[in-house]
């Protein structure tokens, strides 16, 4: 668990100091890794030099030679890898338990969510997680405008791809608000009921900065038609962005499959003909397995029981049928005492415990989550051309997921955040 106290520059060597203090396009920096982990085959290469130059990977080898000037990090005991990415996070949104999500819509304004985002993406870069998909719940835009001040360099933070308002059936992800009170879920949400509507909520959060499109399908007791989704992806694919869905299972759940959507969300009704569907049609899965304590502190140990039950039994099917899957955490309430990266990392305990193999889940949060998010061509692995996402850990985490726990170093776009004391 990290804690509250500012770690940047706290025991650094001079030279690492001056990387920290410069922009990453006036460096040079030599890394050397004792153990370079490959997330995509689980293989890891001995005694390997990594070159970083204006903030991306410009060679790795072992007969890499010293850049005249270069500032030498020494990781030759370390176990590096890319940067991990989590493609479900709620990143401005915030809520003790039990949650109440009326509540942050009509007490937390755009502003106050964008800091709790920065207060939140802290905690989650200096961890190891340099990319992270906010997929709503963000107030209105909040996310968006937190991304580019970090893309501006206003502040060091993970990439955030960010979805924009969720789009969903009349009402959000709400039932029975009086209709004295008013539509006030407009706040986070756009309501769309048919294909036109979808066309047009999409242009929307395309318009406002969106990079992911999020929709809703199934929080009432009507759904999302096949032609609606397929108006959404459709329309979101041409601009180039991927659909993710909520969705728990049933018709609603085939009818995205059908719909051509690239992720389902959560999922944890879906049966094996639906977990099926998706492997045969390319559909991911972004599991969001809710560990049994965060279950507990949102509904009681009673109900919780039987969600961990149902959601490690969609796991297990999920693995036995080779749906890809990809993290995605889904946090959104805050225990006390807990940061918002240590809860994200909680989750591995459920893929432990369900069997899921320590190769395969560092591929989800890296390689795979990197394909879902769309961001493969610029991040997710330590090879020329891409930007310069690095993490390491003292243990090796091919052993233990837990390992990444201990996270020790991180650097992100060529500039470090963390490093060892």
């Amino acid at each position: 668990m990290l804690d509250d106290k500012p770690r940047f520059g706290a025991g650094l060597s001079l030279a690492v100091i001056l990387l920290l203090a410069s922009p990453a396009a006036a460096q040079t920096t030599l890394i050397r890794a004792g153990h370079l982990v490959d997330p995509s085959t689980g293989k890891v290469a001995e005694h390997q030099v990594i070159v970083v130059k204006d903030g991306q990977i410009a060679a790795v080898g072992t007969g890499v030679a010293v850049p005249q000037g270069a500032t030498v990090i020494d990781l030759s005991t370390s176990w590096v890898l890319p940067g991990l990415m989590d493609a479900h996070v709620h990143i401005t949104w915030g809520e003790p338990p039990p949650p109440v999500m009326e509540l942050s819509y009509v007490r937390e304004g755009s502003p106050l969510r964008a800091l709790r985002g920065l207060w939140n993406a802290r905690s989650v870069l200096e961890a190891g997680f340099t990319t992270i998909r906010d997929v709503g719940n963000e107030a209105n835009y909040a996310s968006i405008d937190l991304r580019r001040a970090f893309e501006r360099g206003w502040f060091v933070g993970p990439t955030l791809v960010t979805t924009g308002k969720i789009i969903a059936p009349f009402g959000g992800q709400l039932s029975g608000t009086p209709p004295e009170v008013g539509p006030f879920w407009r706040f986070e949400y756009i309501d769309a009921d048919t294909p036109d509507e979808m066309r047009k909520a999409v242009r929307q959060n395309i318009y406002y900065g969106a990079q992911a499109i999020k929709l809703v399908c199934d929080n009432s007791a009507y759904h999302c038609s096949v032609d609606e989704v397929r108006a959404a992806v459709t329309e979101a694919h041409s601009a180039g962005l991927p659909v993710a869905v909520h969705v728990m299972g049933g018709e609603a759940a085939r009818n995205v499959i059908l719909g051509g959507a690239d992720s389902i969300e959560h999922g944890f009704e879906l049966s094996d003909e639906l977990l099926q569907m998706m492997k045969e049609k390319g559909v991911a899965l972004v599991s969001t397995d809710f560990p049994y304590e965060h279950f507990k502190a949102m509904m009681g140990e009673e109900r919780a029981r039987k969600e961990t039950s149902a959601l490690m039994d969609r796991l297990k099917r999920a693995l036995r049928i080779g749906v890809t899957i990809a993290f995605g955490s889904d946090v959104f309430t805050d225990l006390p005492g807990r940061t918002r990266a240590d809860m994200m990392l909680d989750y591995l305990d459920v893929w432990t415990s369900a069997g899921m193999a320590t190769a395969a889940q560092l591929k989800a949060l890296t390689t795979t989550a990197a394909e879902v998010i769309r961001v493969q061509k610029s991040r997710g692995a330590i090879a020329p051309g891409l930007a310069a996402d690095i993490i390491a850990t003292p243990e090796n985490p091919l052993d233990r997921a837990q390992a990444l726990r201990k996270v020790h170093f991180v650097m992100k776009d060529g500039r470090v955040v963390r490093a060892p004391k």
